[in-house]
């Protein structure tokens, strides 16, 4: 029954009808309109709820292998972005309705950044209900997480001068030694700028951006030279890195591509940015070294291992054979032979691949409780479980590659596993040689990022630059040494230090060397 028929029905004479209708016909034509809108809100609402029901689905079930960690990184940022946005359109479409979330819990705030009390007292200390008096019986905190952009300031110093009458002398505080005499720049700012370039990798433009919008004028000229000359004061200090990882007996390898300006043919050519790091499962600090070399050939690995002798763990890269023949010891990549594997059985699901990805699950679950165990323990566990599923896996990879045609991708991933079977087996025979190379391909993972920023490097001494400073910033993430703040006194003590005690200044978490 419409609006009409109801009114009829009431049986009013002509003029008290024009007076309802007059009355209550736009309260009815408001409450239509409002009904409508209720029903496009409701459809809105479960299309929302779906696009981010859909979005948890893909975001939490996907799996770990099968982006790129920089895709992987980027699709979760994007995910997480997205359902926010969701959430916050249904709020608006239904205020007093709250979306549960998913979400294990609030985030505790570090302990060790500083806290400023904000108190909030009632407007009275009468109860409002009955006019008594109040007394305290506890309070609630809750912690916000606030953040204060780059702030630029002056250090002004003041040095009076006094004057001896009797023999005409000045006598003024003296000026303390700097890497750059005379420089505006304070060791804080030349550490912002190094940490944003080689760690957060913003080109120099950016920085000329952020400080202009301060009013500062930090002209790129200006920030290259510095760049440039506490490079040279800090390289001594990843010299002597480089020296105290030859030290050790098991090394990692790798390298990545980078691009390098050529400047005589307008175009950009390709460059390699070796990475050295130390095996945790040796004792000591842990060390990464950059090396920058204008090519990828071996040659550029002997140059920097020298005469080291130990076990070099690798990937299948021909230009690391040379350095097997003069004895250094081959230490196989496991990762490398499980991703050939993880590609065939994530296109087809092929099922021999799922057994070769089974049985190297089992020696990284192995690995896994060993982590944590003496070297004697962890040699005991090798031998007792790894070395016999190692020559299981083996037997079989030989026998089933039988019946592999030849040519396939399950073949060539059959075969490198058995060409390297040697190396990759090396580690179960030994207590303190990794299973893979991941703890490399970890530290050079920022450097592959961050490429895409600076895109290339202008010069062979700007790559040699860049690589000394990400082997001191690395190597002070790595023993859990805050970067910045090593970076800053470190280049306050740079221009007066010893050294003889250049080992104190290295950001390996001890107050020296091994």
């Amino acid at each position: 029954m419409n609006f009409t028929t109801e009114l009829a029905a009431l049986n009013l004479d002509p003029a008290q009808q024009e007076g309802v209708i007059a009355a209550v016909f736009p309260l009815h034509a408001e409450a239509e309109k409002l009904r409508a809108q209720a029903k496009l809100d409701g459809l809105k609402i479960q299309a929302l709820t779906l696009e981010l029901a859909h979005l948890r689905r893909i975001r939490f079930g996907v799996k770990n292998e099968a982006l790129s960690p920089e895709q992987r990184d980027l699709f979760r940022e994007t995910a997480d972005a997205d359902c926010a946005a969701i959430e916050a359109e249904v709020e608006q479409q239904v205020p007093e309705a709250k979306i549960q979330r998913q979400r294990a819990g609030r985030q505790t705030l570090p302990e060790h950044l500083p806290r400023i009390e904000h108190r909030h007292e009632p407007e009275t200390c009468t109860c409002g209900q009955c006019g008594g008096e109040l007394v305290k019986i506890g309070e609630d905190i809750s912690e916000q997480l606030d953040v204060e952009p780059a702030k630029f300031f002056v250090h002004r110093h003041i040095r009076p001068q006094y004057a001896c009458r009797p023999c005409e002398s000045i006598t003024a505080a003296p000026v303390p030694p700097a890497v750059i005499e005379g420089g505006m720049a304070a060791p804080g700012l030349i550490t912002w700028v190094l940490i944003s370039k080689y760690l957060d990798h913003l080109p120099l433009y950016r920085l000329e951006q952020i400080a202009a919008r301060d009013g500062v004028n930090l002209a790129r000229s200006t920030l290259a030279e510095w760049v440039g000359r506490y490079g040279v004061a800090l390289q001594p200090l990843a010299d002597r890195l480089s020296e105290l990882l030859r030290r050790r007996a098991v090394l990692h390898a790798d390298e990545t591509p980078v691009q390098q300006l050529d400047p005589g043919k307008g175009k950009t050519k390709r460059a390699y940015l070796w990475a050295y790091r130390s095996n945790d499962l040796d004792e000591g600090p842990r060390i990464a070294v950059f090396d920058y070399q204008t090519g990828r050939s071996g040659e550029h690995a002997r140059a920097f291992l020298g005469d080291w002798k130990g076990h070099l763990v690798v990937d299948d890269y021909a230009g690391y054979k040379a350095l097997f023949a003069m004895g250094i010891s081959e230490v196989g990549c496991m990762a490398h032979a499980r991703r050939k594997f993880f590609e065939l059985h994530a296109a087809n699901q092929n099922p021999l691949a799922g057994e070769a990805l089974q049985r190297i699950a089992e020696l990284y679950a192995i690995e896994a409780r060993g982590r944590d165990l003496d070297a004697g323990a962890r040699q005991r566990l090798r031998e007792q479980e790894a070395v016999p599923k190692l020559q299981a896996m083996h037997d079989w990879l030989q026998l089933t590659r039988q019946s592999v045609a030849n040519g396939g991708s399950l073949a060539k991933a059959m075969d490198y596993s058995l060409k390297r079977w040697s190396a990759l087996s090396r580690y179960a025979h030994s207590a303190n040689l990794p299973i893979d190379n991941n703890p490399v391909e970890n530290v050079i993972r920022p450097i592959a990022v961050g490429k895409k920023n600076w895109l290339f490097t202008g010069s062979e001494r700007a790559g040699r630059r860049a690589a000394a400073i990400q082997s001191l910033l690395a190597t002070a993430k790595l023993n859990g040494v805050e970067p910045a703040a090593w970076l800053k006194d470190t280049l306050e003590k740079l221009p007066t230090w010893p050294n003889s005690r250049i080992d104190e200044l290295l950001p390996l978490g001890l107050s020296s060397s091994e």
